[in-house]
């Protein structure tokens, strides 16, 4: 195959990993009745409680953190703390998210993508990474 070919593979050094997550939305809603912020805190930070209105947003960025951190291979723990995945939003309002510096430099992302979904009462969140 030529240079031009189409079909010509092209190896990339880097990894692609896939991370999911499903929570019952009246789970996380049973949880703000009962500790309110205090709960929001624990995995949000301010900048998306400030943005969060429904019960299912807050359940999809909670499967997101969790399908983000299965992707990265460690989970939510030593290495990688919620409050360290930032999720927000492109121009075109799909989610994305960002590692804080401390947490980039261990996982060293070079590109990303996001996904949150909500019905029947479960939130799910798909996140595809690349190292």
């Amino acid at each position: 195959m030529e240079q031009s070919d189409p079909r010509r593979l092209i190896w990339y050094n880097s990894f692609m990993k896939i991370g999911t997550d499903i929570i019952q939305i009246n789970r996380i809603k049973v949880l703000i009745e009962k500790y309110g912020d205090t709960f929001k805190k624990r995995f949000l930070l301010d900048e998306e409680i400030g943005r969060l209105k429904k019960v299912e947003s807050i359940a999809g960025h909670w499967a997101a953190k969790e399908a983000i951190s299965k992707a990265l291979g460690c989970g939510i723990g030593g290495n990688l703390a919620f409050h360290d995945i930032i999720i927000s939003k492109n121009h075109l309002g799909a989610p994305t998210f960002r590692l804080s510096k401390e947490a980039q430099k261990t996982h060293q992302i070079k590109s990303s993508s996001l996904s949150i979904s909500h019905d029947g009462g479960f939130a799910i969140a798909v996140a595809v990474v690349s190292t």
